[in-house]
């Protein structure tokens, strides 16, 4: 759909007594996007949640803290079922109760491994000292330093120092021991002074007794049993876990559920005797609606549909008013003999056909379409990933493509990751139906050769025999932006047309003149000199890539087309001194080139088309070689080379070898070639994401979405629960 699905503001007023039945039966349709009440009504007051609001958020909270104990996945919930007023209560305590006891007892486990862990780490360098680790301190006149430094340079400080009178030391893999015993005179901190010139970094000495490798063989035995420790408490937990997640799983859907209904009333308008809720429902529910609460409290309560709505700028073009009769059910009247309603826009409920829904994920990139706004979806499916198979034409990259978006598509829960996925097959499958009609695959003319005996019905233009189409794609490039453009101003009278004729005439189709005389004046014959010759013989006359008869519009084109830029312009102009004064003037004048650069915009179409042919013509010159003939057509080397130029070989006369090729060098240069054909591809193919997409994107969002669209719609988020853990009490 490119609109939204028509929505309808209704009423419900009733007494306080059947506000709960109402609640449960507008909860249980899951059909009604409810309104906040602002308390901007005299006499009424927001609701207050009901009683048991407290201790259902409570008990959520545990249940959501269980959850992430336990790692409880939806996959282990079985089958759905009935939580209980009396299982929330008993079952929800014993397990909160088995679940914190393994907790703490895994959590005390876990920290006193990592001190083991810590404890090893620290020891271990010290086993290839040889020395105790209760030798290396606990001396009064011994001083015994351990650390990382170098021992010939420690030995040499040592040695020149007049304050110590003996030293010894030890050497291991990382550390060295040094023992001294100073002078009797000598300050407390000579060894550390002394140490520092020779670069010594002092390593802290264990806690421990005994030799070093026998306590780190202690150590690794402790942590082994705690490790057997924790693999218990772990399977526990996990047993725990399998007996518990379909409750708590359930659990959580219900809470989550009676706490949407607790807290409901936050958005209705109260007094201390009734009350009135409003909210958007898609307009052919409405009846059912009616019916559902009629069936579930009688006729004590009064629903009504107050507003079935187009909504233009805030305001719906069509409103049903309740009669000034039903004020006295507790609506705030106005004066005019209506009611005053709750001031909010109709959410947005998108509804596109299946193969769109992915590109929903583009659109809402720029913000959710209004309700009164055409939904761009459908043309972004049309568009994208044809901007994008043009500019990339390959079947070998669009296979891969395709490939990577299905498994995107295909294994991810994620709505995001999915839309990704079916819009990268979308555009893999484009990719692959321009590569065919280009006759290439990675870069390759192979499908061309097979399909079409090598004279594929479209070329990318790279190639100096076929420049005439690079050409022609500049000038596809052209008309596909005026294409595109025009969809989009004409998107904008639809959007526009209710807010009146002169908004219209104002702003999109002032745009739209201008644009169509501009451009008519450009592809006219006249002052053709002094034009670019790829607007007139490219699709038509002698050496045309495609001789459609077309070499340009008549002169008086040109005439027709500058009276409707001059008129657009002047039109367009005086919109923007009604929007904003004098300045306007020379706004609107300054804005007027956009016609033109809009358009020129989408030259990338083409630019990018021969940019990625290039790069993957220059990953597979490298590997394969590739020899130009006497017409000035390239052939790669992918059944071996000519040894010359000047011969017949496959055919043609050889013209130029451009390059031998890395797999005709022998087995070592084959090698090194592989890799670069292999990397060199891969970097084509992430680049035409990088480049092809973004460039596409940008041409969507950019020069169409600018000419229609505001995406400032807020999404159909109606009060109820999408049951999946539990039934119905």
């Amino acid at each position: 759909m490119l609109r939204p699905e028509q929505m309808s503001k209704v009423s419900v007023t009733g007494s306080k007594a059947v506000m709960d039945p109402v609640i449960e039966t507008v909860h249980d349709l899951n059909r009604v996007h409810l309104s906040d009440y602002d308390g901007s009504w005299e006499g009424f007051d927001n609701g207050t949640p009901r009683s048991d609001a407290d201790d259902a958020s409570e008990k959520l909270v545990t249940v959501r803290s269980l959850e992430s104990i336990l790692d409880v996945d939806e996959d282990d919930a079985g089958p759905s079922r009935i939580v209980t007023d009396d299982a929330l209560d008993e079952e929800l305590e014993e397990i909160r109760t088995g679940a914190n006891e393994l907790d703490d007892r895994r959590n005390a486990v876990e920290s006193e491994l990592r001190e083991v862990e810590e404890k090893i780490d620290e020891v271990e360098p010290f086993t290839a000292l040889g020395v105790p680790l209760d030798l290396l301190s606990g001396y009064d006149t011994l001083h015994v330093a351990v650390g990382q430094g170098d021992p010939s340079a420690v030995r040499s400080v040592l040695d020149d120092s007049k304050a110590i009178r003996s030293f010894d030391i030890e050497t291991g893999d990382e550390l060295v021991a040094v023992f001294a015993y100073p002078e009797s005179n000598a300050r407390e901190s000579i060894l550390d002074d002394l140490l520092v010139q020779a670069n010594f970094t002092r390593t802290d000495i264990p806690d421990a007794e005994g030799d070093a490798a026998e306590y780190i063989d202690e150590l690794r035995h402790r942590k082994q049993q705690l490790e057997s420790k924790l693999t218990t408490i772990e399977d526990e937990i996990d047993e725990l876990r399998l007996d518990a997640a379909g409750f708590l799983l359930a659990a959580e859907e219900r809470l989550s559920i009676d706490v949407q209904k607790s807290e409901a009333p936050l958005q209705f308008a109260t007094t201390e005797s009734a009350f009135v809720a409003e909210g958007w429902i898609p307009t052919e529910e409405v009846d059912h609606l009616k019916a559902e609460l009629s069936d579930a409290v009688g006729n004590r309560v009064d629903v009504d549909e107050i507003e079935r709505a187009n909504y233009r700028d805030g305001h719906a073009t069509t409103t049903e008013h309740v009669s000034s009769e039903d004020e006295h059910s507790g609506k705030a009247a106005a004066t005019d003999g209506g009611v005053v309603t709750m001031n909010d826009s109709p959410p947005t409920m998108q509804e596109n056909v299946g193969p769109a829904e992915p590109f929903e994920l583009l659109t809402k990139m720029v913000g959710l379409p209004s309700y009164d706004e055409l939904d761009p979806t459908f043309f972004i499916m049309l568009t994208f990933p044809a901007f994008f198979g043009f500019m990339i034409g390959d079947l070998g990259y669009g296979i891969l493509y395709a490939v990577a978006g299905f498994f995107l598509y295909s294994r991810f829960d994620s709505d995001a990751i999915r839309a990704l996925g079916g819009i990268g097959m979308w555009a893999g499958g484009f990719t692959m139906l321009f590569g065919v009609l280009y006759g290439e695959i990675f870069g390759l003319h192979v499908v061309g050769e097979i399909l079409f005996d090598g004279s594929p019905p479209m070329h990318k233009g790279l190639q100096p025999a076929y420049s005439r189409y690079a050409q022609t794609w500049l000038f596809v490039s052209v008309l596909a932006g005026l294409a595109h453009m025009t969809l989009g101003y004409f998107s904008g009278v639809v959007n526009h047309i209710s807010h009146g004729i002169e908004e219209v005439i104002y702003d999109d189709l002032s745009w739209l003149t201008m644009m169509i005389g501009l451009w008519l004046a450009i592809l006219s014959t006249a002052a053709e000199g002094i034009k670019p010759s790829f607007l007139f013989n490219t699709l038509g006359g002698e050496g045309a890539a495609y001789n459609l008869g077309y070499t340009g519009l008549p002169e008086w084109a040109a005439f027709l087309g500058l009276g409707m830029f001059a008129l657009g312009l002047v039109v367009m102009t005086y919109g923007e001194f009604q929007h904003m004064g004098a300045p306007g003037l020379v706004v609107g004048p300054l804005e007027s080139v956009n016609v033109l650069v809009n358009v020129l915009s989408y030259f990338r179409l083409a630019a990018v088309l021969l940019a990625k042919a290039g790069m993957a013509f220059v990953v597979n010159l490298l590997f394969f070689g590739a020899w130009e003939d006497s017409h000035g057509a390239w052939h790669f080397g992918t059944g071996g080379m000519p040894s010359q130029t000047g011969i017949e070989y496959h055919h043609y006369e050889v013209a130029d070898i451009m390059f031998g090729g890395l797999l005709h060098g022998g087995i070592a240069m084959a090698l090194i070639g592989v890799v670069i054909l292999v990397v060199g591809h891969f970097a084509v193919l992430m680049l035409g994401i990088t480049s092809a997409g973004l460039q596409g994107i940008r041409l969507e969002y950019v020069e169409f979405f600018d000419k229609f669209y505001d995406g400032d719609g807020r999404p159909f988020d109606p009060f109820g629960y999408e049951r999946e853990f539990t039934t119905e009490d």
